[in-house]
């Protein structure tokens, strides 16, 4: 930070306001400009940690690859982060060698290259919306961007933001440009057609209308008068394959979308995926109870204490953490404290975590359940204006599914007290302390607002406690003081009272002192207000008990699934002898998840001597794909047993496929039909991986020809290859699961697959099992089927 000193021209002269005012500004400037680089460099951690959770790069080569990703797109390095952590993607394809990127991590950005139809002034809008989003903490302030950056470019008037809510209808989360009676009216939109944002979700596509006049018809339209808005575009934020959160764009004059302003909107739009991620605008419905309370006790805890959550990646690496509660002391290098952390990323509250053993600890804690405290470290702190170093550690605990991180200061001073009533409101909980002989009550002033009386009223007396609980509990909590009181016995009994806000669930807990004899003559205990807590256990038990019927019906499908893709398809007792060949059949079931595969095979002799062969793989899992399954498999032999050509099936098949609109409606398959009488296999394809020829101990993936997945078109061409077997050959038809491993491109797998059937060259015929032992992996997470054909000798 810089500074200048504004000293007058001659002792005791007033000083120059003027010179105050230019310095103030400059020191203002300075802070504004260290809290958009830390939360500017968290950005780039995370997307740093994302890239690295999803490929199991470095922290150098993750920044490389942004880099290089930023430079080949013509995009800025904040907006490639962004990109990444909205769509997760996997590492461009290598290249020929860039220059080293600059290692600084936020030059001075301007957007370079050509992006399709935009033009210089949209390229740098996107840039400048790139780093206002840097400073968005909600949905609205989302829209607000969206509104500033579009306005010029654009010429929109109005920002609705909608995320699709586990009813199915929508929510206004973010709104900017209209009134709030509009919004008001707008907050919930039932699941209804003709809704053109629900829409826009429903179909993972753009809507462009742009004349209400003439194209609005049909529709439930935004606004009143309807033609406020006389253009309107809705785009869906695609993440992965779905989507959850629509952006609407509205324009008070009708003229069409042009190409330049659609890719403009298209870019901008792609840009808020990551940060509608990382504050969590498709909210779940039903607040974690667990979470407010915790929320809650940090709101008066002394120390900086973070409840985190981990978040993971697609391949199940933890890539950061999510604030869910913060304490009040806690702050972050923007100057942002206690829930105003609420939702960030730990790499935005702490952008160098990932180089600190903090984050090991954290990642330790979560997977092994043991505490982790950290080597004391001294650190300087502002105390009244002063500032001074002061030794700390940090701690972490598992709490659940998260972590408690707390970072504490050795004190050497002992306030036994203050520590005392710290615990009493903490806990929740006041002490009391009844004397059985003198008849003296004595009461914490906690234990009273625990019990919701007025301290002027005085304390209870131990024997008049039960009759403030509720008639149900009234006979177990005076069952349980009559017995402390004539034997001694501990008391630790739940029960209930009613006060002005409702019922209380409270806890009492206390034990009895005796004299030589072992008569009680005093009692101490505490009472402690556990309601929070009893709704947290029945917020838990609720959820169990969906999930363990969610959980039943997911088997009983699996079940049912299994038993008839077993009756749909039978596997042979042994080895096949089909037009002179030896096929050997292996069918093996996904070793994780509830569902059954749709993964299918036929080996049969044709009618004239020749053989059939086909592996097919439906898109899917459960019952649909099983009868989809079912469909095609008897469908293609009975088209080319009565004479169809094999490009002729798959046609047919494509057109079988096509009208289905459902998850189940594409599969990739292999034809081959193999003429004894020349020892020819003709064989077609449909986005099939490509079989294995096995010839005189060298193996090589056969050139498919060309044909594209099944339900994917409405006019496919399909080719047909020839191939000329000779004695000894062996061809291995396989299914996907066979050679595809999450995280992985699947020429790895098919480069794995030759080695392998090259590996076993001498191998007895039907001896699968060691080809499959080198390739699957133990859990197994796709069913896999193989037919393995060989030419005797």
């Amino acid at each position: 930070m810089t500074s200048e000193p504004a000293v007058p021209a001659e002792s005791g002269a007033t000083p120059d306001l003027a010179a105050l005012t230019r310095i103030v500004a400059q020191q203002r400037a300075e802070l504004d400009r260290l809290h958009d680089l830390a939360a500017t460099s968290a950005v780039l951690e995370r997307a740093k940690g994302a890239l690295m959770a999803l490929t199991g790069s470095s922290p150098d080569a993750a920044f490389d690859e942004l880099a290089r990703r930023a430079k080949s797109a013509g995009r800025t390095l904040l907006e490639e982060c962004w990109l990444t952590l909205g769509d997760l993607v996997p590492p461009l394809p290598p290249t020929a060698p860039q220059p080293e990127p600059s290692r600084s991590p936020f030059p001075e950005e301007a957007g370079t290259g050509h992006r399709g139809a935009l033009e210089d002034q949209d390229i740098g809008s996107l840039a400048r919306l790139a780093r206002a989003l840097i400073q968005v903490r909600s949905p609205h302030d989302l829209a607000a961007a969206l509104l500033t950056h579009l306005a010029p470019g654009v010429g929109a008037d109005a920002v609705m933001v909608f995320a699709r809510h586990s009813a199915g209808g929508l929510e206004l989360v973010g709104h900017a440009g209209i009134d709030d009676t509009l919004a008001a009216q707008w907050h919930q939109v039932p699941p209804v057609s003709g809704v053109l944002p629900l829409d826009a979700l429903d179909t993972c596509e753009e809507r462009w209308l742009e004349d209400i006049g003439e194209a609005g018809h049909g529709y439930l339209i935004i606004g009143e008068p309807p033609d406020r808005w006389k253009s309107r575009a809705w785009l869906p934020v695609v993440v992965g394959d779905s989507a959850d959160v629509t952006v609407g764009v509205l324009r008070g004059r009708a003229e069409p979308f042009g190409p330049r302003v659609r890719e403009h909107l298209r870019a901008a739009t792609r840009l808020c995926a990551g940060r509608l991620r990382s504050l969590d605008a498709t909210h779940e419905d039903g607040a974690d109870a667990a979470t407010d309370v915790v929320q809650t006790v940090l709101d008066v805890m002394p120390g900086a204490t973070l409840l985190l959550t981990p978040l993971r990646s697609p391949t199940g690496g933890v890539e950061d953490f999510r604030i869910d509660a913060a304490a009040p002391t806690a702050v972050d290098a923007a100057g942002r404290t206690g829930r105003e952390l609420v939702g960030l990323r730990l790499r935005e509250y702490r952008p160098t975590v990932a180089t600190e053993p903090l984050w090991q600890g954290c990642l330790r804690t979560l997977a092994t359940g043991e505490p982790y405290e950290s080597e004391p470290f001294a650190q300087r702190q502002s105390v009244g204006g002063t500032a001074e170093l002061a030794t700390w550690f940090v701690r972490v605990a598992k709490f659940g599914d998260g972590l408690v991180v707390t970072w504490i200061r050795h004190d050497p001073s002992d306030r036994q007290e203050q520590r005392l009533a710290d615990v009493q409101r903490l806990g929740n909980l006041g002490w009391a302390s009844w004397n059985l002989l003198t008849h003296e009550t004595t009461w914490s002033a906690q234990a009273f607002a625990v019990l919701g009386r007025d301290p002027e009223r005085g304390p209870l007396r131990l024997t008049e406690l039960p009759a403030l609980a509720l008639p149900e509990d009234l006979g177990p909590l005076a069952g349980a003081v009559g017995r402390l009181l004539r034997e001694g016995r501990p008391l630790d009994v739940p029960f209930r009272i009613r006060v002005r806000a409702g019922v209380r669930h409270l806890r009492a807990v206390a034990e009895a002192v005796g004299d030589s004899s072992g008569t009680p003559i005093q009692v101490h205990g505490f009472l402690q207000d556990v309601t929070p807590l009893r709704s947290a256990e029945i917020a838990l038990m609720q959820s169990e008990r969906a999930i363990h019927t969610q959980h039943s019906a997911l088997q009983a499908e699996r079940s049912m699934a299994a038993r008839l893709q077993h009756a749909l398809l039978p596997l042979p007792g042994g080895p096949l002898l089909l037009a002179g060949l030896r096929v050997d059949v292996a069918y093996l079931p996904a070793q994780s998840g509830l569902n059954v595969g749709g993964d299918w095979f036929s080996a049969v002799e044709l009618p004239d001597g020749d053989a059939l062969f086909v592996v097919g793989d439906v898109a899917g899992h459960g019952i649909d794909a099983v009868a989809t399954m079912a469909q095609l498999r008897f469908t293609t032999k009975g088209m080319v047993s009565t004479g169809s050509s094999l490009t002729g099936a798959l046609t047919r098949l494509n057109a079988l496929l096509k009208p289905s609109r459902d998850a189940h409606g594409t599969a990739t398959v292999i034809l081959a039909r193999y003429h004894a009488d020349g020892r020819r296999m003709v064989w077609t394809q449909a986005g099939h991986p490509p079989p294995v020829l096995l010839r005189g101990g060298r193996a090589r993936l056969l050139d498919r020809p060309a044909g594209m997945l099944l339900g994917a078109s409405d006019t496919p061409r399909y080719e047909a290859a020839e191939l000329g077997l000779l004695p000894g050959d062996r061809l291995v038809l396989y299914t996907d699961g066979l050679v595809e491993r999450p995280g992985e491109v699947i020429d790895l797998g098919l480069a794995r697959l030759v080695r392998a059937v090259e590996a076993q060259a001498s191998g007895p015929p039907g001896a699968t099992a060691p080809l499959h032992a080198e390739l699957l992996e133990s859990d197994q997470r796709d069913d896999v089927c193989v037919l393995d054909i060989r030419v005797p000798v």
